[in-house]
């Protein structure tokens, strides 16, 4: 038979999911996909009860129903101090992982070349390759996760055409400070490039540390493709609304490619996450106060059993350093610690372009009692990685 895509063969599927799938095996505590075990704020879950029966039901405007693009355009305005039309600079999309696929197909070209840090979300590279595009890996450096900028400048030397930036960064907490930002925006600028941003964790950050847009930098505004998602946000990761925000003639781009990928987000879905939208700035202080809650108990945790881990600047996720128990296969290790030790985590080599296999990264937006319960199981990992260890011994 005539052999399938040559795209698809260049990835695997997502790891971050099929470790789900173990833990669900196991009966772990999953720790690994990055959903929280708390519901949405109640307002958002009253206003679905109070349309399910009447709807909107059928498709809304493709690019997002017009209530929805106000009250967002409102916010995003307020957050960023830009000046966001609902009609000209937003596409609503099924979750940021459509924003994302729809905005490298609108930029870029089969055969151009797209810079990514490393460690990267693993639907990027997906994503550039299945745009036909090649992906350029600059490595974000342990434990600060800081970069060479003279790698971002030979990377557009090389010819890439845009860069992919997620701020605050999934997996490392990796928050860019303003400073960061505008050394990549002048490179973007002096090599006449596009950065296309993943902001899902826009408002989990933690102090002292700032989110800054790098929409907002001079000269970048024309420049930025930003994506987001309200999954993170209001604590509704199954309902699937993400977002671009871009400059008109871009957005137009977007428009075209959304259209034909996915017709447009749920309409009552959008109609209950209005309200949402429409928070007032309480409600973020109180996220971001839950979510620094979260982080301590789960860290401080991880440190009273002598684990070695990176403390996030932003997003929910620690990267343990698993070196001490001999690991040389962090697949096989994820998968060992969901059937031994009962939680899940994910091997961190996917989300590296470099040889890493020492870290696994775990994520905290859960219940103090599902955290405390998956403390209590990680309490265990010393001696119980003994095992393990015989295990590998006897494997290699």
């Amino acid at each position: 038979m005539r052999p399938l895509s040559t795209r698809t063969a260049g990835f695997t599927d997502s790891v971050i999911r099929r470790m789900t799938r173990i833990s669900n095996k196991y009966g772990a505590i999953n720790l690994s996909q990055g959903f929280p075990d708390f519901d949405p704020p109640k307002e958002i879950t009253d206003r679905l009860a109070e349309i399910a029966p009447r709807g909107p039901h059928q498709y809304a405007i493709t690019w997002g129903a017009q209530n929805f693009r106000e009250a967002l355009a409102k916010k995003q305005s307020h957050f960023t101090g830009l000046d966001i039309d609902p009609d000209k600079n937003i596409v609503v999309t099924c979750g940021s992982t459509e924003a994302m696929m729809a905005s490298m197909m609108t930029v870029v070209n089969p055969g151009d070349k797209v810079a990514i840090f490393s460690p990267f979300y693993e639907n990027y590279t997906a994503d550039t390759i299945l745009s036909g595009a090649e992906p350029i890996y600059i490595p974000l450096v342990p434990p600060t996760f800081s970069f060479d900028a003279n790698l971002i400048e030979e990377a557009f030397k090389q010819g890439a055409k845009a860069l992919v930036l997620c701020n605050p960064s999934n997996p490392c907490g990796k928050v860019f400070s303003r400073e960061e930002l505008q050394t990549i925006a002048d490179i973007i600028i002096r090599y006449d490039g596009y950065v296309i941003t993943d902001e899902v964790y826009e408002h989990i950050v933690y102090a002292p540390h700032k989110h800054v847009y790098i929409s907002t930098l001079p000269g970048m505004w024309e420049r930025t493709i930003s994506c987001s998602s309200l999954s993170k946000t209001y604590s509704i990761t199954g309902w699937r609304l993400g977002y671009v925000i871009a400059p008109e003639r871009i957005i137009e781009r977007v428009k075209k490619v959304h259209d034909f990928l996915t017709v447009g987000a749920a309409a009552p879905l959008m109609e209950a996450a209005t309200v949402g939208l429409c928070f007032p700035d309480s409600y973020y202080e109180g996220l971001q106060a839950h979510y620094t809650h979260m982080k301590h108990l789960f860290c401080d945790g991880l440190r009273q059993f002598g684990l070695e881990f990176t403390d996030p600047e932003g997003a929910y996720y620690v990267m343990l350093d698993v070196s001490k128990y001999g690991v040389k296969d962090d697949l096989h290790f994820c998968e060992w610690l969901a059937e031994h030790v009962g939680v899940g985590a994910v091997p961190g080599s996917c989300f590296f372009k470099e040889d890493v296999h020492h870290l696994i990264r775990f994520h905290f937006a859960k219940r103090d009692e599902t955290l405390q319960a998956a403390l209590d199981r990680l309490s265990s990992l010393d001696n119980k990685a003994r095992t393990y260890q015989c295990t590998e011994v006897n494997r290699v």
